[in-house]
């Protein structure tokens, strides 16, 4: 068991590895954003409707992922992954016309975008016993690391070569980096996948549950709703907050490092979250930082200056890079693991629907009325309604099982 646990550790150093890369690719969207519209002449919402595609193919690819993981392992999906998120970057940084660019950026690195985070998540929880929102949450913590990574490095190459040579150096990037870092992914050895009968994977826990059973339950079902509403909360604020903060007045490069102070905040908020739910449980620590959340992202319309992004920033960035882990070790309590790529890939369906609406309707509400008020109020509300779904949360009734031996 010993030596079991101890690779668990290296899953999750790979992990954060690949989610941080992989996010940091597929977000920069926000840093191109005004470059793009600078260089071509489209229009913000024909640009942001490129990572509108992105969480919708993202969230239909992302259950097919998943349940490809839960048959074949996290590895080879992976793998797969990586190659088209490159492809796509790169295809997209040659794109002449808003379409084509729509097509490459939100259709094949969208596609990719499910690969990642639901089957090096669900591979995850196969290794851990104890700790498991910890290693869960230290995972996502990739995630929170983006933005201090990927954000600015792509901000210093638009500046350095333009964004089509930098989209181009970053699809790079991705390659070089993510395709090695699958190999490091697998199962615990005594893990086997889970049998199929008559095309449904089919779990061992006692109540023999399939994918498509718990895709019903009363627990999946609130579970995604309180991932949507979530994400649709908080997609738009975090998407447009580099432009609303340049049309405050804030330089470009100062800007963008908003979203590193986000991100480190995020990482933090991660760990605190993660090893909160638990002691505390997960429930009570989600409703929290949920709370939190729709105050802050309703509060940003009285931001203006740049110490004023930074200190909402930061609080933002603990609370929904806190809360989003916590789905996950939710799901873990609910269902058993030989299932759980495929309900975590069906959450994050739930969870892209919902990030799909902000990065359009904050396009949309810009074009229209020429400041961004109008997004965080409503993206305020909708948080809330995050929040009076968590607390229907039924009580979780699947104990951790034992990680399996290395």
């Amino acid at each position: 068991m010993s030596r079991a646990i101890s690779y668990g550790w290296v899953i999750v150093a790979a992990g954060a590895l690949i989610t941080c890369v992989a996010a940091g690719a597929m977000f920069a969207l926000a840093v191109y954003l005004q470059p793009i519209a600078t260089d071509t002449g489209w229009s913000r919402a024909e640009i942001s409707g490129a990572m509108t595609l992105v969480f919708l193919v993202m969230g239909v690819s992302g259950f097919a992922w998943g349940m490809a993981s839960d048959r074949y392992g996290a590895r080879i999906v992976v793998f797969a992954g990586a190659v088209l998120l490159g492809l796509g970057l790169l295809i997209a940084s040659r794109a002449t016309h808003p379409l084509m660019f729509q097509l490459a950026y939100g259709g094949l690195v969208g596609a990719a975008g499910g690969a990642f985070f639901a089957p090096v998540m669900a591979t995850t929880t196969m290794w851990f016993e104890k700790n498991v929102g910890l290693a869960i949450s230290l995972v996502s913590a990739g995630m929170g690391m983006a933005p201090l990574t990927l954000s600015p490095l792509t901000a210093w190459l638009i500046e350095q070569q333009g964004w089509r040579s930098a989209m181009t150096t970053v699809g790079i990037v991705v390659l070089v980096v993510l395709l090695p870092a699958a190999f490091l992914i697998r199962r615990p050895s005594g893990a086997a996948t889970a049998p199929v009968s008559n095309g449904v994977i089919e779990s061992h826990d006692t109540q023999g549950m399939s994918v498509w059973r718990a895709l019903r339950s009363p627990q999946f079902i609130a579970l995604a709703l309180a991932y949507f509403f979530c994400c649709a909360a908080h997609s738009g604020p975090i998407f447009h907050t580099i432009s609303y903060a340049i049309t405050c007045g804030v330089p470009a490069m100062a800007a963008v490092s908003i979203y590193s102070v986000e991100g480190l905040a995020g990482l933090g908020g991660r760990i605190l979250f993660g090893a909160s739910a638990d002691r505390f449980g997960v429930k009570r620590v989600l409703i929290i930082g949920l709370l939190v959340q729709a105050v802050v992202i309703a509060s940003y319309v009285q931001a203006r200056q740049l110490q004023d992004f930074y200190g909402l920033a930061a609080v933002l960035g603990a609370a929904y890079g806190g809360v989003m882990p916590l789905y996950a070790v939710l799901a873990r309590s609910y269902f058993s693991p030989h299932i759980m790529g495929g309900v975590l890939g069906a959450a994050t369906m739930a969870s892209s629907i919902g990030m799909s609406f902000g990065p359009l309707a904050g396009g949309w509400a810009f074009d229209q009325f020429g400041d961004y008020s109008w997004l965080y109020l409503g993206s305020g509300a909708v948080g809330l309604g995050a929040v009076a779904i968590a607390f229907g949360f039924p009580k979780p009734t699947n104990p951790a099982p034992r990680p399996a031996t290395a």
